[in-house]
């Protein structure tokens, strides 16, 4: 059933109504909901709620831990790669302009920028990944978008200077001499 999403945004005490007939909510998760594109079928994680600069937006833990990466894992060291939980996780998407960060050392995702109501919540895969599973060709639109996105280990120390990295990455780097 295709239906309308009005999301309620408050913005400056106002009421703003979001319609958009090309997505559906598929899932709701408190802080968050699973919303997929009725034409791609793809898939996207968006605020629930409002969250702030610097603000724990919610805890995560591993599900399975894999010795090779996965298009659905996350790294955390040279030789770990972790399914997240809870599972709605994984629709977490690339963004070269990030709103969260997974953090896996405390294992928990931290905003980047304030988040409205509605916002979808995005991170920069090379902040977790040293060579990604899947390269990909990014299409999130931001000004500074990378167009292409292999993982950590095809970046320069310029570009992740600009991105918050996981401790395992920041090793990965001060081992290359990158940082």
């Amino acid at each position: 059933m295709l239906f309308h999403i009005n999301l309620l945004l408050p913005i400056n005490s106002m009421l703003y109504t979001f319609t958009n007939p090309s997505f559906k909510i598929i899932s709701k998760h408190g802080f968050a909901d699973v919303v997929e594109n009725v034409v791609t079928k793809q898939k996207s994680l968006h605020a629930a709620q409002k969250f702030y600069k610097g603000e724990v937006v919610c805890l995560f833990s591993a599900g399975l831990t894999l010795s090779q990466a996965t298009y659905l894992t996350i790294q955390v060291n040279e030789h770990h790669h972790i399914t997240l939980q809870p599972e709605f996780l994984q629709y977490t998407n690339h963004s070269c302009s990030p709103s969260v960060f997974f953090n896996t050392t405390t294992f928990e995702i931290i905003a980047l920028k304030n988040l409205n109501i509605g916002d979808e919540i995005t991170f920069f895969y090379p902040s977790t990944e040293w060579n990604m599973a899947q390269p990909f060709i990014c299409y999130c639109n931001s000004k500074n978008c990378l167009q292409t996105i292999k993982g950590a280990a095809h970046l320069s120390k310029k570009i992740l200077s600009h991105y918050l990295l996981t401790d395992f990455i920041q090793h990965q780097l001060k081992k290359r001499g990158s940082l």
